[in-house]
């Protein structure tokens, strides 16, 4: 049976975690002013973050096999809700850096930790339902974020950016006192180092390259000399994996189809519908010359699609099945992003706003179905070391999502102005149509998997 407070109190707190990825980004000039640096600088405390959560993700499921769920949940929790107090009274960037790192700390096991705890308390036949409830932070966080934030330091000042989190933390606390279930099967086995200082400098390397190569300037050697860095050390990190007797990362889970379909493919989803809220605010901003209000606004279409369809997902997944849903739900995307590509600042804004909304319903179909789709194979055995691999893939996609993005509007931009200077939105509206071509290959992936995978979850009616 589904433990609904528990399903709730983990999405809760992955709402939280995803948020504070990005909700500090409309807040840069207010919190610029405040420690007197550029605006541009702010990003620094978004970057410590997300590589925080990167790296710290892969060793949050040895830490709860170690010292069990329940443990390390809540102290994640009360690590996460301490660091945004700190963060809400920094003096300085170097302090709010540091205090995001620590924030970044708690978060990267408080997440991966929390759905561990719902995987084990639940049944094949209630995952669906399960993932249903930690699917909506992932889509709504991203969108959210940029309305909030400024919303915020508009009002009532930045710092409240954090401290909303303290009353947040503190009831969360509570709840996962009173919802988590005690029992685990302790696992003694020691942490592989070496796996975790490889994977780390990996992923660090990694996400810090495609900000540089997607960054403006562009520093083409340094982005280079980390790229390098991260294929060597991935390399190295991927022979230990294979070889060590307890690694860090199992990446045995990836044999099985439906769990290789939900995170590699998937991977490559969530890394282009990430991406895809800031390519918007990109062509009505600096394509079609609106205000940022404006823009906020008519972004606000896809949380209404997300939002609205959500309740659709899961009977939609047990009537058609996973492999209609999530190849449908790639294919009307793919069409509803070419369709963008014709976007201009005459186009009434009513069918702007419907291809909006149409993003949002196939963005949350999509999410439904590869979140839960990944774990519909996995035995209860290789759950925990099946979840952190995931994890760890997810936060990657969403990391490189921004930073894919701005490689995409760079291309596309140079390439749209040497056709026509004219037409500033051109670059813009063409990066929407990579994307659509790009969203043609997971679905390709999907489209191999057998009609029934993950009929046991599903229950097809």
């Amino acid at each position: 049976m589904l433990n609904r407070p528990l399903a709730l109190l983990v999405a809760g707190t992955a709402f939280m975690e995803i948020l504070d990825g990005t909700i500090i980004q409309t807040a840069a000039p207010a919190m610029a002013a405040d420690f007197g640096v550029r605006a541009v600088d702010i990003n620094l405390a978004m970057t410590v973050y997300l590589l925080t959560l990167a790296v710290g993700v892969p060793v949050s499921g040895w830490l709860a096999d170690r010292f069990g769920t329940k443990r390390i949940f809540c102290i994640a929790i009360v690590v996460f809700t301490i660091a945004s107090a700190l963060c809400a009274v920094s003096t300085s960037l170097p302090m709010l850096c540091a205090m995001r790192v620590l924030q970044g700390i708690g978060g990267a096991m408080m997440v991966p930790v929390g759905r561990l705890a719902v995987l084990r308390a639940v049944g094949k036949r209630d995952l669906l339902d399960a993932m249903a409830y930690l699917t909506w932070p992932a889509l709504l966080a991203p969108v959210l974020a940029p309305v909030l934030g400024g919303v915020l330091a508009d009002t009532v000042g930045w710092k409240w950016i954090f401290l909303i989190n303290i009353p947040l933390g503190i009831v969360a606390f509570l709840a996962a006192l009173t919802y988590l279930p005690a029992l685990d099967e302790r696992d003694r086995e020691g942490l592989d180092w070496w796996g975790f200082v490889l994977v780390g400098i990996a992923l660090a390397a990694l996400l810090l390259g495609m900000e540089q190569v997607g960054g403006e300037p562009v520093d083409w050697l340094l982005g280079a000399g980390l790229l390098a860095l991260a294929a060597g050390a991935g390399a190295g990190a991927f022979l230990r994996l294979r070889r060590a007797k307890h690694p860090l990362l199992d990446l045995s889970a990836l044999r099985i189809h439906t769990f290789r379909v939900g995170n590699v493919g998937g991977g490559m989803y969530r890394l282009l519908i990430g991406a895809a809220p800031f390519l918007f605010v990109l062509l009505f901003q600096a394509g079609f010359g609106w205000s940022a209000s404006q823009a906020g606004l008519m972004v606000m279409a896809v949380f209404l699609g997300n939002i609205l369809i959500k309740p659709a997902t899961s009977p939609l997944i047990r009537r058609f099945g996973f492999r209609r849903v999530i190849v449908g739900s790639n294919l009307c995307g793919a069409l509803v992003y070419a369709g963008c590509v014709f976007l201009t600042p005459g186009t009434p804004l009513p069918i702007t706003a419907l291809l909006l909304f149409a993003s949002g319903v196939f963005r949350s179909i999509g999410f439904s179905g590869y979140n839960s789709v990944q774990f519909a194979d996995v035995p209860p055995a290789l759950t925990s070391r099946a979840n952190t691999l995931a994890s760890t893939m997810q936060q990657v996609a969403t990391g490189l999502g921004i930073a894919v993005a701005a490689l995409v509007v760079r291309v596309t931009t140079a390439a749209a102005d040497a056709v026509d200077p004219g037409s500033p939105e051109l670059g813009y509206r063409w990066a929407f149509g990579v994307v659509a071509v790009l969203l043609l290959l997971p679905a390709i992936e999907a489209a191999r998997m057998p009609a029934q995978a993950g009929d046991e979850v599903a229950v097809r009616r």
